[in-house]
């Protein structure tokens, strides 16, 4: 041991704790001081790296993907959003889980409305007065088929695909599975949407503020019933039929069994989309800048209204996510 190191280990323990105190001064000096109050906090004393890692309010909570030109209606095959962007006559097929184009198919002239059958896709061409058919997997176009004048909106019936045509008043009726007409029926005046129950047929008569009940087998006419002022959309709870009114600013809730009005609940202005994502009922709404409002399916609460798109029309629920169709920001929003 050399006269150094014998002098150093022959210090004083004050004089040690007095290197020790220094050491562990300067590591503070070099590191975060995560238990004072940060930069640009004037009170709390907690933990600034831990906060910022807590999710405290929804950040990013839409996500917004360009499609083609005035998309209008949304549906869902199980992994892919398809888009009828009725302005530039395409369809556009989205990946839910990314949002990013698969493919733009050409279509007819102004597609307005879109379903999809377990297998295929179904569009309703408004100006075509005609719905085509597409292999979902592929794209590829199966056949086009006849409907009234000015169809808009489908609805499949787990056999058939229903159109509203909206020059015509009355829905078709189309075979799922070759296309056939199996039957056009009088409805309401204007009829721009359809809603399936599980037994039967709802149809949206934008033109006499109602909505038309059918049998599902044979398209017999089972009541029609008073709704909102200038009803758009309809959707299925499992036992209640909601529409959109969107003079009204309203939701309308009818018992599916008879038709009766079990309440009506402020939406956002005009409203006109709506889904069911199982608990909830979420309705697009035309002019509060574009929003979305979730309305709860039990006793129509209003539980938010969330920003989307410019002019949200659609509406559809992948299983896990709300989608929006936003006319006049060429896109479609995911919440």
């Amino acid at each position: 041991m050399n006269k150094q190191s014998l002098k150093n280990s022959h210090r004083s323990p004050l004089s040690r704790l007095s290197i020790a105190a220094t050491f562990f001064f300067t590591v503070l000096l070099l590191e975060p001081r995560l238990g004072t109050a940060q930069s640009g906090v004037v009170s709390s004393t907690l933990n600034g790296q831990q906060i910022g890692l807590l999710h405290w309010y929804q950040a990013r909570t839409v996500a917004q993907f360009g499609v083609g030109t005035g998309p209008t209606a949304l549906a869902f095959d199980g992994a892919h959003i398809w888009v009828a962007n009725s302005a530039s006559n395409t369809l556009s097929e989205l990946d839910a889980s990314t949002g990013s184009t698969i493919k733009l198919i050409a279509t007819g002239f102004s597609p307005s409305g879109v379903a999809f059958d377990g297998a295929s896709i179904w569009v309703s061409e408004f100006g075509s007065n005609g719905a085509l058919k597409l292999q979902a997997s592929t794209g590829a176009v199966l056949g086009f088929f006849p409907t009234g004048s000015g169809p808009q909106a489908l609805a499949f019936d787990g056999a058939n695909i229903w159109v509203a045509n909206g020059f015509g008043n009355s829905v078709t009726k189309l075979s799922a599975s070759n296309g056939a007409n199996l039957g056009t029926f009088p409805v309401g005046s204007e009829p721009v949407n359809v809603a399936f129950d599980g037994t039967n047929i709802w149809v949206v008569n934008r033109g006499s503020n109602n909505v038309t009940k059918l049998k599902g087998s044979n398209g017999a006419n089972l009541g029609t019933f008073s709704v909102g002022t200038l009803p758009a959309a309809a959707a299925f709870d499992g036992a209640n039929i909601w529409i959109t009114n969107q003079i009204s600013h309203t939701v309308t809730k009818l018992r599916a069994s008879n038709g009766a009005t079990l309440g009506t609940f402020a939406a956002g202005l005009n409203p006109n989309g709506i889904a069911f994502d199982g608990a909830n009922i979420w309705v697009a709404n035309n002019l509060n800048t574009g929003t979305a409002t979730k309305l709860r399916a039990s006793d129509g609460a209003n539980l938010g209204t969330f920003p989307v798109g410019s002019f949200p029309f659609g509406v559809a629920f992948d299983g896990a996510h709300i989608w929006t169709a936003n006319k006049n920001s060429n896109s479609v929003s995911k919440l």
